[in-house]
């Protein structure tokens, strides 16, 4: 399959990579594949592209959908910003973001439980904040980069079905639909949790799904003009109905755990259930109005291989966890960072960085982001009282002490763990 740039017939970019790789590949070939147009795909994609490389995106879909119910994730954490910065794109996403400088801990009954300012890492990050903005936001500020650079081939509407990687310098194959097939020196698999990709390399994805569904709902109402004092992203702790509250620059969005199964995913949508779980929240005298509401499954899974030869797994190809925290899409962008550096390391003869790739992302997703992101589902559904009490405690403790603040937020804004600007884990 001989895909030109931006997914017309032709060769492409013909002197191959920077720092004298050209010829590298034969004509109509890539350097690297991408498999996968989300926001782990795209800052691979401009990333490699920047650095000189021919760069092919393969995306199953046609393009992203203005339905408000494919949102999904919303929150960049301060070392995602920083990333994007670097690839020139963050200014424009903050043109349609809200920037989000403090989250709360609270309790159904109880009210403010900790109160969080990110404004304490400031000296730790140029971007001391949550940035609310969905992803698709992202996606669509990379494609109009993308779409001016001759090398790079952006195939929308072509799904990867296959792969054949080795350990030599031949390359990778990729069967695609529409029938054919891609070559490339590289392959980063950023094809979602169902990477057809991870399947064909037939890399274990062990892990948890949830006992419970999650109910997504999101409303133009404003509730700060309804709660006072409450601030932008709320965990809300319950025994009986937890939730998380969050503002993003068009909705309110709600997040509730629901029964499994199909009939309990039915009712929870039906209106008057809404409703009620609106009402709870903070009750007004007529009907809230809905935007939106979809209920999905959550699971706790890590890939068992990041890396086999040329082809590395990132984003939720290598890894999923629920979404407490949002620390899933960020931890692929970060992903996609390393998977940039590791390739171009190996470009310049030094293959130190992806001989590290696997062991170093590998240890984020299973260590941190895992064990993070299951922590905050099992402190706000947590029943026994005597355990509630002590999380509380324990919390607004944490909240007093300006030390101790400083390492919760650096901890929950990921900046541990993660790279720094020079490329280095934190």
């Amino acid at each position: 399959m001989n895909l030109g740039p931006n997914g017309s017939n032709g060769t492409g970019r013909s002197d191959g990579g920077p720092d004298g790789a050209g010829g590298r590949t034969a004509a109509g070939d890539h350097d690297v594949a991408i498999a996968g147009f989300g926001p782990v795909g795209a800052t691979a994609a401009l990333a490699l592209a920047r650095a000189g490389l021919r760069v092919a995106v393969l995306e199953r879909r046609h393009g992203w959908s203005d339905d408000p119910a494919e949102s999904r994730a919303s929150t960049f954490h301060p070392p995602t910003l920083e990333i994007l910065d670097r690839l020139g794109v963050a200014g424009r996403l903050h043109e349609v973001g809200l920037v989000s400088d403090t989250y709360q801990y609270r309790d159904r009954a109880e009210g403010v439980i900790a109160h969080f300012d990110l404004d304490s890492i400031a000296g730790d990050t140029p971007f001391p904040y949550r940035l609310q903005s969905e992803q698709r936001n992202l996606v669509r500020i990379i494609e109009t980069e993308l779409r001016a650079m001759p090398n790079v081939t952006l195939a929308l509407g072509t799904e990867v079905t296959g792969v054949r990687a080795g350990d030599t310098d031949d390359g990778v194959e990729l069967d695609v639909d529409p029938g054919g097939t891609v070559r490339a020196r590289w392959v980063i698999a950023a094809d979602g949790a169902g990477s057809a990709i991870r399947r064909c390399l037939d890399v274990a994805f062990d892990g948890i799904t949830y006992p419970e569904h999650f109910l997504v709902v999101s409303t133009t109402e404003d509730f700060a003009e309804l709660i006072p004092g409450i601030a932008t992203v709320n965990y809300i702790s319950d025994p009986v109905e937890w939730l998380v509250l969050l503002r993003t620059p068009l909705h309110w969005r709600a997040l509730f755990p629901i029964p499994s199964g199909e009939e309990a995913a039915a009712a929870a949508q039906e209106p008057e259930e809404i409703q009620r779980r609106l009402q709870a929240i903070a009750p007004l005298p007529r009907p809230y109005r809905v935007a939106h509401s979809r209920v999905y499954r959550v699971h706790q899974r890590v890939a068992d291989r990041f890396r086999v030869g040329r082809v590395l797994l990132a984003g939720d190809a290598a890894h999923i966890n629920n979404p407490l925290g949002g620390m899933g899409m960020n931890s692929g962008i970060h992903d996609a960072a390393a998977a940039v550096e590791a390739i171009l390391a190996a470009e310049r003869g030094d293959p130190g960085p992806l001989e590290r790739y696997e062991e170093t992302r590998r240890a984020v997703a299973h260590d941190y982001v895992r064990v993070v992101t299951h922590r905050n589902w099992e402190v706000l559904q947590e029943t026994d009282e005597a355990e509630r009490i002590r999380q509380r405690e324990e919390m607004r403790a944490i909240a007093a002490d300006p030390a101790r603040a400083r390492d919760h937020l650096l901890r929950a804004s990921m900046l541990v763990g993660t790279l720094s600007p020079e490329g280095r884990v934190r």
